[in-house]
């Protein structure tokens, strides 16, 4: 078969496996519980102070 020659056969099958649905997984979202720390770290000043120390100017 030459590249770009329809197969028909080709067609069915991709479309049966794209037309299926996959229901073997569990709808349902886990829940999770804990605690949720944010560190906002050094000012924008600072933090830019550190960018050009470690960019060398």
């Amino acid at each position: 078969m030459s590249m770009g020659a329809y197969d028909e056969a080709e067609h069915e099958r991709r479309e049966q496996k794209t037309s299926a649905v996959d229901a073997d997984f569990d709808a349902e979202r886990p829940e999770y519980s804990g605690s949720l720390t944010y560190d906002s770290g050094d000012s924008a000043e600072a933090l830019l102070d550190k960018f050009q120390e470690m960019k060398g100017d």
